[in-house]
Parts: structure tokens; C-alpha cells; sequence
């Protein structure tokens, strides 16, 4: 079979894509980076997801915010961003011809918060530049807000209830991989409203530099992202499809994919999409191999469609 006959649409809830790599918030800012390198194909992943936005500007962390570890990284970036009232006036109105689909990621210190933001947003005149609303409820290194909100059914529910009444674009859940209970805060949040889920956001860790005793970040703590959380990342993401099957809620899986048979292991799993990001810092024609990785794979294995195998784990066999 041929890798140009493989079919790698997706369609996440009505937010069809070219193919299932999207570009994870926080590695792609709002395209300003990416448009300095002249051979990067923009239109390579299925969507980006934009920086994440907030209602009023934020700094972010202090620094030091970004620690190498072994087969990862730890960012502490803290959602510095200008403001929603910037983002809809400055940065949204460019991003038309941007390329693929564009999903905006937002994040608040309250529930109201959440809730103006995506409004602002959503009666924006450039609002239709965006496919979908992404709610942040698993940030790990902001003191207020994100994972707060994430951990518990109850709270990640009245988040996405509230983003789920301000908007008409379709709505994303972010899940932390810190919640006691994955599955019930997935659970909840599909009742609440979330038409796609995401997991999982990074882990919280920490890097000690051992001659001041002090921590390497400036924020102490980060989210730790890259290969080193792969394997937590592909058994709860099949966790979740587990749970959510029933509803037929689609999900994107990320966590330390860096080619084609990571981003198929998460598949399998139960993602109908993949999110790639911390790859991207070391080789940024990522998507564009794993795109080229699965139309190969699946043409070696005589596979059609790539929705075929979304879910489609095998039992280990009994010895």
C-alpha cells in the first residue's frame, strides 16, 4: 500500500483536522518564533495551540525558568502572556492565514475568571480565526489557579461549566496527571460540558543545584516534560479512554513524543490526536516526520485509516 493513500483526517467533535499532530501550548508561542525559520512548514501539524491567556498581563515566573534533566526538561514560565484584551486586539486578527486549525488555551486565578476570559474571546471580530477553546486546569507551576482546579472532579467541573457557558467554539479539558483520580475528573468534566479531552499537562519536579543547596528554578518548582513521562502518559491516557468511551468523547494524548511510533503507542491507547511539544526545542521539523512516520507505519501494516486504530490496544497474551 502507498503512504499517500493512508488517511490521517481526525475529526475531534466537529474540529477536523488534516492530521492528528498538534503542536502543544507553551512551544509555539503565537507563531512570531516559528516565522523567523524559513523552512518551517507551518502547515505540517493538524493545529497549533496558542500560548496560554489570561484576563489581565502576567510576567510570569521569575527567573531561572527552564532546567535540563535526563530525557526531559522542566519550565517554570508561569503564563506570562499580555492579557485577553491583547490578545484579541493585536495577536488574533495575524494569525488568519497562520496555517492549520488554532486552538486558544486559557487559564484563571477564579472560575469567573475562566469564564470572562472565554467571552472576550468568543465575541471577538476575529473570534472564527479559532476551531477550539482549550481550559487550562492542570498548570502546575502557577501558585494560583491551574492545577488547583484540576485536581478534583468538582472544581475541573465548574471550570469547564463556566468556559462551556461563555463560548459556542468547542471546549477542551487540560488534565493534570497529579489528580488523585483521573478518570473521575475526566468523567466531570465531559458532563460539565468538555467536548474534547487533553492529557496529560507536565508532572511537577524540582532541580536541586547542590553548591548553593537551592533549587535551580526560580519558581523552585516546574512541569517536567520530554521522554522521561511517556509511559505515565500513555497508561493514563488509556485510563481515560477507558472511562470515556462510552461517551465517544475524542482525546489528545502528549507526553514526551518525539516520532512516529511514540505518537502511535498513544493512539493505540485511545487518542484520536497526538500533542507534540517539548520535541520541538531540539528538532522542528518534528511534526513533519511523524506525519511522514504514520503514513509510513500504517502503509506498511495495510491500515487505510487511521481512525481504525484509535483504541485499539490487544491484550497481553497468557503465558
Amino acid at each position: 500500500m502507498e503512504p499517500g493513500k493512508v488517511n490521517l483526517e481526525v475529526d475531534l467533535a466537529g474540529v477536523k483536522l488534516a492530521n492528528p499532530v498538534v503542536i502543544a501550548s507553551g512551544t509555539f508561542g503565537f507563531g512570531e518564533e516559528f516565522s523567523r525559520i524559513h523552512d518551517f512548514d507551518r502547515r505540517s501539524p493538524g493545529a497549533i495551540v496558542l500560548k496560554g491567556i489570561t484576563l489581565e498581563p502576567r510576567l510570569g515566573n521569575p527567573p531561572p525558568r527552564v532546567a535540563e534533566t535526563p530525557s526531559g526538561m522542566l519550565n517554570s514560565i508561569g503564563l506570562q502572556n499580555p492579557g485577553v484584551d491583547a490578545f484579541v486586539e493585536k495577536i488574533l486578527p495575524n494569525l488568519r492565514d497562520l496555517g492549520p486549525r488554532l486552538i486558544a488555551i486559557i487559564a484563571g486565578h477564579s472560575f469567573d475568571e475562566y469564564a470572562r476570559v472565554a467571552e472576550t474571546i468568543s465575541n471577538s471580530d476575529n473570534a472564527n480565526v479559532l476551531s477550539a477553546l482549550e481550559v487550562n486546569i492542570s498548570c502546575p507551576n502557577v501558585k494560583r489557579g491551574g492545577m488547583a482546579f484540576g485536581s478534583q472532579p468538582e472544581t475541573a467541573a465548574k471550570a469547564v461549566a463556566n468556559v462551556r457557558n461563555a463560548t459556542q467554539l468547542p471546549v477542551i479539558a487540560k488534565l493534570t496527571p497529579a489528580a488523585p483520580d483521573i478518570t473521575a475528573v475526566a468523567q466531570a468534566c465531559i458532563e460539565a460540558g468538555a467536548d474534547i479531552i487533553s492529557l496529560i499537562n507536565t508532572l511537577p519536579g524540582m532541580v536541586i543545584d547542590t553548591r548553593t543547596r537551592r533549587p535551580l528554578l526560580g519558581n523552585r518548582v516546574g512541569g517536567l516534560s520530554g521522554p522521561a513521562i511517556r509511559p505515565i502518559a500513555v497508561l493514563l491516557v488509556h485510563r481515560v479512554y477507558l472511562a470515556a468511551r462510552e461517551t465517544g468523547t475524542p482525546i489528545i494524548g502528549m507526553g514526551g513524543i518525539t516520532c512516529a511510533d511514540d505518537a502511535l503507542q498513544f493512539i493505540i491507547a485511545g487518542a484520536s490526536a497526538v500533542g507534540v511539544g517539548t520535541a520541538l526545542f531540539r528538532n522542528y521539523s518534528v511534526c513533519t516526520e511523524i506525519v511522514a512516520g504514520l503514513r509510513n507505519r500504517l502503509a506498511e501494516e495495510h491500515i487505510e485509516n487511521l481512525a481504525d486504530i484509535v483504541g485499539a490496544l490487544r491484550e497481553t497474551p497468557l503465558h
